[in-house]
């Protein structure tokens, strides 16, 4: 008989009196430490001198709760001893208890779908943007699937394997009108896009790459913890995969009520490593005599009395996934890729193999976690299986013919757990449902009830440059920008360049732009012109060509203003004398950088395609900023930005990477810049995924704070 995660769970528990005694010592050495006596996550647990690690934007958004804060639906699977569907029961022949007090079912339907399109309908709708989505996922005839492939948590091998079955259960088991989205722990919630293209969900398994115990950074986010103990990046990483699946229930519940399901790939959380597999310093190679010394502790009475608190750790946090899932009526199928396992650990994940007894205890305890966030969440746990096809194939069956049960809670919101079981009163008829749900909590209630939050103007003003209506017009594109000039004025940069023709437009080419700027008052500031490079005219004082990282055809003219509203009028001037193809007036406030507060320039961006680029940019403190702000991932972006501040103040410079919902995705490091600038930072896009960014910079220092908001959109 298979032992169940709970009961082999018990066989780790001490007597209570042991338990207690080993957790007053803990809390008093770290009172002693000066740290809180309360698990914390991984940001507490950084080294010091070291960066926290980076909080995962978009994955514990709150969920919306439909229908009223207490009405609470359970979708309920009933078989016959033959382990098929039975889809002739009764609303009446169905009791629903929550903490054993019966419930009215006020709701009660059928839900019996295979995919298909009905005779005579149209074909699918091709799902092209969000409301595409939205509208198509209401539909009754429609199942949802979301495919999260745990990469920290798969072994390369076996991800290998693991895709066959997979792409098998896509060509066999799924149909047109079925939706399904492949997403990676580090994919922010709000790029999670659903398809019925088979094609593409198909070339994304064939990417998936395991990194299980491989400690090597790939982006940015993990280059913040790179140099962390292992023990410390694996608690990191299970917080990391945590999130994704707490972000991904909300998403799905944010879809429809009806079921929805997660196929989550993944060989399990780590709740503990092996003592020869602990490193200080996770991004050096493990040394084989500190391996061989730390094996003779793996199986003290000291590493078991660990092993039950990380695991005891890992279940807590998973409380919370359970929580989100169950809100949003979404059941996650675990499947371990390892398929029928014997061992954890091999021979290349250590130079001291661990013994039988460690190795044993710790793959149990990664399958238990599977086991418990299927058996938590209704849904079904593929794990120690010799074939993957089957425990996938029960999936798509659960999806297609279920009850969906609504019942009016008189729970309070106290934020606790409350069971539910389900019965049906035919003999002969077994049922399946989730266990039960956290209530809401007072702060649930309202958040529901509040208002939406509002952007910041900044972020607003940052992201209405991505719409091009604030960067483009017909014939140029322009950028305007201020740094601190000289005897208490302000320097203005414009930056132009001929925009795109539209495809299949036909009009006159630029030649030139003329400036004229002068003060609210009207006095005249400046007046030049600059040409496009063969174009009739000579630049006048101020224009410097073009040099290396911006478009073809930029031009730059440089004035110093007073500070206030400044007057510009842009007028673009057709080659071969053309005449005048348009005119712009803008009005743009011209910063005072010389008053005693901390301030900032704009920012100035600049992009390299290679690594020779960007170190000739780097150096080339003339270098012209780039207007527009759309780039590939193929690129790198360095930004350079000046801090301004009275005295001896000396302010601190950061810089952040933002989703577009103005979440923190990351830290960007900043320091001095070698030319053009105080200071600078870099951001290579390879690692991000195609969408919307915000990057914030802010300077504090003992005179205040100055902020800056820029926008990004990276394409493929």
């Amino acid at each position: 008989m298979q032992t169940s995660p709970r009961a082999r769970l018990a066989r780790w528990v001490r007597p209570a009196a042991v338990i207690l005694c080993l957790a007053a010592v803990a809390a008093v050495g770290r009172a002693q430490q000066g740290q809180p006596a309360q698990p914390q996550p991984p940001a507490a647990q950084a080294p010091a001198g070291q960066p926290a690690p980076p909080v995962i934007p978009g994955q514990d958004a709150q969920p919306v709760f439909r229908g009223g804060i207490n009405f609470v639906r359970v979708d309920v699977i009933a078989t016959d001893n033959k382990a098929q569907p039975v889809l002739d029961l009764k609303q009446e022949e169905f009791e629903v208890l929550e903490d054993n007090q019966p419930q009215k079912v006020e709701q009660f339907r059928l839900i019996k779908v295979d995919g298909n399109p009905k005779p005579g309908d149209p074909p699918p709708r091709e799902i092209r943007n969000r409301d595409d989505e939205e509208s198509e996922a209401a539909r009754d005839d429609v199942r949802i699937f979301a495919i999260l492939l745990d990469d920290y948590h798969v072994r390369r091998s076996n991800s290998i394997s693991v895709r066959e079955p997979l792409i098998r259960f896509i060509q066999n088991q799924l149909r047109p009108n079925d939706m399904v989205a492949v997403m990676y722990p580090l994919t922010p919630v709000t790029d999670v896009s659903f398809t019925r293209d088979h094609a593409k969900i198909i070339g994304a398994i064939n990417a998936f790459e395991g990194r299980k115990y491989d400690y090597r950074p790939m982006n940015q986010l993990e280059e913040n913890y790179a140099r962390y103990p292992t023990d410390a990046v694996e608690r990191i990483r299970n917080e990391v995969v945590m999130g994704a699946l707490r972000g991904l229930s909300v998403r799905l519940g944010s879809l429809r009520e009806g079921r929805k399901s997660v196929i989550f790939v993944s060989e399990g959380f780590t709740a503990i490593l092996p003592p020869q597999m602990r490193r200080q310093d996770a991004s050096q190679p493990e040394n084989p005599l500190d391996a061989q010394r730390a094996g003779g502790l793996q199986d003290s009475s000291v590493e078991e009395t660990a092993a039950w608190f990380g695991q005891s750790d890992v279940n807590m946090r998973m409380r919370d996934v359970y929580q989100m899932a169950n809100r949003n009526n979404t059941s996650i199928y675990s499947l371990d890729p390892r398929g029928l396992a014997v061992f954890e650990f091999g021979l290349d994940d250590s130079a001291a193999t661990p013994t039988f007894a460690t190795d044993r205890r710790v793959l149990n305890m990664t399958q238990d976690t599977l086991r418990s966030l299927s058996e938590e969440t209704d849904g079904r746990a593929i794990v120690n299986r010799n074939t993957l096809l089957e425990g996938l194939n029960q999936i798509v069956k659960d999806s297609s013919y279920y009850y969906l049960l609504g019942y009016s809670s008189k729970a309070p919101t106290d934020g606790k757990f409350h069971d539910i079981k389900v019965r049906i009163k035919r003999r002969g008829v077994d049922v399946r449902s989730r266990r039960g749900y956290w209530a809401a909590t007072a702060q649930d209630m309202q958040r529901a009830a509040a208002p939406a939050k509002e952007f910041a103007k900044p972020v607003l003003s940052a992201l209405s440059t991505l719409s091009g209506t604030a960067q483009s017009r017909s014939y140029v594109r322009t950028w305007v920008g201020t740094e601190k000039g000289a005897n208490g004025k302000t320097k203005v940069t414009l930056v132009w360049e001929p925009a795109p023709v539209p495809a299949g437009a036909r009009r006159d080419a630029p030649g030139g732009l003329a400036v004229l700027a002068a003060t609210e008052k009207g006095d005249l500031v400046y007046r030049g012109r600059s040409s496009v490079p063969g174009a009739p005219g000579t630049g006048s004082a101020g224009t410097t060509p073009l040099p290396a990282g911006a478009g073809v055809g930029t031009q730059r003219l440089t004035f110093d203003a007073p500070p206030g509203k400044l007057e510009l009028r842009l007028t673009v001037e057709g080659a071969n004398g053309a005449g005048t193809l348009d005119r712009e007036d803008r009005t743009i406030e011209v910063p005072d950088l010389t008053a005693p507060q901390v301030a900032l320039s704009t920012p100035r961006v600049f992009r390299a395609r290679t690594a020779r680029e960007a170190a000739a940019l780097a150096a080339d403190g003339a270098a012209t900023p780039v207007i527009g702000r759309e780039f590939s991932r193929a690129e790198r972006l360095i930004v350079r930005f000046d801090v301004y501040a009275a005295g001896t103040d000396q302010p601190k410079a950061t810089a952040t990477l933002l989703n577009r919902s103005g979440e923190k995705m990351a830290d960007l490091p900043v320091a001095p810049a070698a030319a053009g600038g105080t200071h600078a930072f870099e951001l290579g896009l390879n690692t991000i995924p195609a969408g919307e960014y915000l990057i914030q910079i802010d300077a504090v220092g003992a005179s205040g704070k100055a902020s800056e908001v820029l926008a990004i959109r990276v394409g493929a």
